[in-house]
């Protein structure tokens, strides 16, 4: 990963705490952003299952 690479994954991670913050409905928010986050996970082959906690 190049440094722009890694600039963009600060952006976004801090893009994602601020709508978080700002949702109206931050359970809706964050069970959203879990959703896109595990979607991103599992293109890149990173096994999900064992990173739940309930």
């Amino acid at each position: 990963m190049n440094e722009k690479e890694l600039r963009d994954q600060v952006i976004t991670a801090y893009v994602n705490l601020q709508r978080v913050k700002m949702a109206e409905d931050r359970d809706a928010e964050i069970a959203y952003q879990e959703r896109i986050l595990k979607a991103r996970m599992q293109s890149l082959d990173i096994p999900t299952e064992a990173l739940e906690w309930n």
